[in-house]
């Protein structure tokens, strides 16, 4: 009982359910924690940047839009287009990943998103904003689903949602770090050499991206058989624990004969795509219109706007960590998904009521952020858990895809909203509905009894 005791208040150790735990326990807690360590801090710092670069443009278009004269939909279009270019490149990357591995795969998609991230500082035109979107969308294709992917080949699913939150907690860190950091280069560089603030801000946030790169090529290993740092005893039982899984897996509704076509076979597959559909329209609105609600309120400074924009991620951190915990020791993944989502959902919904003044519209945005970082970090838990080993890659990245088209709907609705209206209230309310849907769909469309036994008992 005390071994069990323990064993669940590890930052990566298992639970107290039978059956699954009892499969975990053969690995002991030193290895999981000796691979956390290895492998999370710079999965950690690469997810940092890809944020960073991802959703600076939420900062720069402070000052581009007066500067190359776009408006709100042009905006709102070249922020969602990124997901054009992510979707039609999403399944390919993913299966290169499975392919030649993390090291190779991660170079080639860290390289060129922070190369494109650094072009990104001559645009001019919408055309070349929509382009330079696309591309930068195309470059970072699978490297999300290929670090779910990744974590699968070293953590089994009991273990999964708190490992999948402590990297994602990246993403609000990168806020947290990136949002002011952009608002104060684009506020002190302006006009140095020449350049506008936002044109520094692409290509200094851009370097870091080339450079882990080259960094993660040389200090990962793509499998746990290739790892010196373990012992051959560790390597032993940590594949046969993960061997086992697969094995449960394949049994219990997994498509044993696995490959891209069974993961095309899987209709929920599609049910879990069209929840991610509606969690990246949540997070695209997010993303890109945080800082425009922000500044709604009268807030004009940029690194005011992104000191601001950094509150909310906070809550969001504490949030994932609880939730995700939760959801481990209670092993219930669909509800401590879906619930957040409808924090989120009502929090878009009421937005345009109650933010007209900054310190609400900063706790609204902190609901919704936290809604959106709860049930990300659980929601990416599930598709693993019914998908086999040789479907798993298609899978995840089908799920990614389809996901990813919410991120163009999202910040175009929204873009077309405010540049026809002058006010973003109707876009936030569709936004809400979108989310809304999702949370149910969740529950309606994957019942638990669809899913591994152990994964979700309620």
């Amino acid at each position: 009982m005390t071994s069990h005791t323990t064993t669940a208040s590890q930052p990566f150790g298992g639970t107290d359910t039978p059956g699954a735990s009892a499969v975990g326990q053969v690995v002991e807690e030193s290895t999981y924690r000796k691979i956390a360590w290895r492998t999370l801090p710079l999965l950690f710092v690469c997810y940092i940047v890809n944020y960073i670069d991802r959703a600076n443009i939420g900062i720069a278009q402070i000052q581009f839009k007066a500067d190359l004269h776009f408006s709100d939909l042009v905006y709102g279009i070249g922020a969602g287009l990124f997901f054009v270019g992510f979707l039609l490149f999403e399944v390919p990357s993913n299966l290169m990943l499975a392919r030649m591995g993390a090291r190779k795969t991660l170079l080639r998609i860290m390289t060129l998103w922070g190369a494109v991230s650094c072009a990104m500082m001559f645009v001019r035109t919408p055309t070349e904003f929509y382009v330079a979107r696309m591309l930068l969308g195309a470059a970072e294709a699978g490297f999300f689903p290929g670090l779910i992917l990744y974590l699968s080949y070293w953590f089994p699913a009991e273990r999964r949602a708190r490992v999948t939150a402590l990297s994602f907690v990246a993403i609000p860190i990168a806020t947290m770090i990136g949002a002011p950091t952009s608002g104060w280069i684009m506020r002190s560089f302006h006009q140095i050499h020449g350049l506008a603030g936002w044109q520094w801000m692409f290509l200094l946030e851009g370097i870091p991206a080339i450079l882990l790169g080259v960094v993660v090529f040389f200090a990962l290993e793509d499998r746990p058989e290739q790892a010196k740092w373990l012992s051959d005893d560790e390597k032993a039982r940590l594949t046969n624990v993960l061997d086992e899984e697969r094995r449960q897996k394949a049994s219990k509704g997994g498509h044993g004969h696995g490959g891209t076509l069974a993961a095309l076979g899987d209709w929920r597959v599609y049910v879990a795509g069209l929840v991610s559909f509606c969690a990246y329209v949540l997070a695209s609105t997010i993303a890109f219109f945080a800082p425009l609600v922000i500044q709604s309120t009268g807030v004009k400074d940029p690194f005011h706007v992104g000191l601001l924009s950094a509150i909310p991620p906070v809550v969001g951190i504490v949030s994932m960590l609880i939730v995700s915990r939760h959801s481990d020791r209670r092993r219930e993944r669909r509800w401590h998904a879906s619930v957040p989502l409808m924090f989120a959902a009502a929090s878009l919904m009421v937005m345009p009521y109650l933010s007209h003044n900054v310190e609400l519209a900063v706790v609204l945005l902190a609901v919704a952020t936290a809604g959106h970082l709860s049930s990300l970090s659980v929601f990416w838990t599930i598709p693993s858990t019914y998908l086999a080993p040789a479907s798993a890659a298609a899978g995840i990245a089908v799920v990614s895809s389809i996901g990813a088209l919410g991120g163009l709907v999202g910040p175009s609705v929204i873009g077309y909203v405010k540049t026809t209206t002058g006010s973003l209230a109707l876009g936030l309310q569709v936004a809400g509905c979108f989310v809304l849907f999702g949370s149910i769909l969740l529950l309606v469309g994957i019942p638990a009894r669809l899913l591994p036994k152990g994964v979700s008992r309620k």
